[in-house]
């Protein structure tokens, strides 16, 4: 019997936006414990970038990028229980979402609920669940406290803002323009910093009176180590979560003590979604806020699948703000 085939991204080998292939691709049935999902909408992610670039290391090449995604169920595996053909879902943490179809584990898959429409549901998914462990399970923010943003006006930046001012957090964010810092406030950034033509740390001091922050959240890296580490209190935490603008330095871990005692760690949004009920718990959590406008999911860019090119050239060139979606 002839397989079926689906359009979907290829990468043969690693580099720039040019080695993304619009190619067919076999498709079959769903495995035990598997899900056929037809996309409506396809997440575009920074964490794509280094996929692609080879900065994170796909299982072999060629492979197809992406990691998140909302449509509906075609067909289910043997053993899978909950999910129906038609059924609408969204995903997260899967490699292979740039695809009009495509397998996925049911072990990362949710229903999306009715109030929120596919579009929304794929540009949420790992921005959305990144923002809840970073405020809610790696540093729990709590009302009262003061935080730190940066790119704030970025497509994880403008949640984690909303969902601060939500929990009754003072939020300083930096970003890199005008226009970003504009954007940056209307999604409740308390004060905005242009980290291009400003010291953001000193402006940090400056604005706590000295105090510092409870926390930074820095998804940038090089470029903003180890100044972070100057924006903290005491027993303060450093949260890194991302390097767009490249991987920090190895560092003496002794600066940690130099500069008042602070942790700092890395957490990844895989190590959490490990068990199947915290995949649940977390996106209710995220479906909450979201349903009731607590926060609110910018789709600021939309491309068709096929020119995914160049929305990877604008994501890279920091021209974008807010999510991005493919449109299979």
């Amino acid at each position: 019997m002839k397989r079926e085939t689906t359009k979907a991204i290829r990468v043969h080998q690693h580099g720039g936006p040019d080695v993304l292939a619009y190619e067919d691709v076999a498709i079959g049935r769903p495995g035990p414990g598997e899900v056929r999902v037809r996309h409506r909408a396809i997440g575009l992610n920074f964490v794509d970038v280094y996929f692609r670039t080879g900065e994170y290391v796909p299982p072999s090449l060629p492979f197809t990028p992406g990691n998140e995604g909302a449509g509906e169920v075609v067909a289910v595996g043997e053993g899978v229980a909950g999910f129906a053909p038609g059924d609408r879902v969204a995903y997260v943490e899967t490699l292979g979402a740039y695809a009009e179809e495509r397998i996925v584990p049911a072990h990362n898959l949710v229903h999306l609920p009715e109030a929120i429409d596919f579009e929304t549901g794929a540009a949420m998914m790992l921005k959305g669940l990144t923002a809840q462990y970073l405020l809610r399970r790696t540093f729990r923010v709590e009302a009262g406290q003061t935080i730190l943003v940066h790119a704030a006006a970025g497509g994880v930046g403008v949640l984690v803002t909303q969902w601060a001012k939500h929990l009754g957090a003072t939020v300083i964010g930096t970003v890199g323009s005008p226009e970003k810092a504009e954007l940056a406030r209307a999604n409740g950034c308390d004060h905005v910093i242009e980290y291009r033509r400003e010291d953001f740390a000193a402006r940090v001091r400056e604005i706590t009176e000295g105090e510092g922050c409870h926390v930074v959240y820095d998804g940038i890296g090089k470029a903003t180590f180890p100044g972070s580490l100057d924006c903290l209190r005491p027993f303060g935490y450093f949260v890194s979560y991302g390097s767009a603008s490249g991987p920090i330095e190895p560092f003496d871990i002794t600066l940690l003590a130099k500069k008042g005692s602070l942790f700092a760690t890395w957490p990844i949004l895989f190590a959490h979604l490990a068990k199947r009920e915290d995949v649940l718990s977390m996106s209710k959590d995220l479906f909450d806020v979201v349903a009731k406008g607590a926060v609110k999911i910018p789709v600021h860019a939309r491309f068709p699948l096929a020119e995914v090119a160049e929305a990877h050239r604008r994501l890279q060139g920091r021209e974008t703000t807010g999510a991005t979606i493919l449109l299979p």
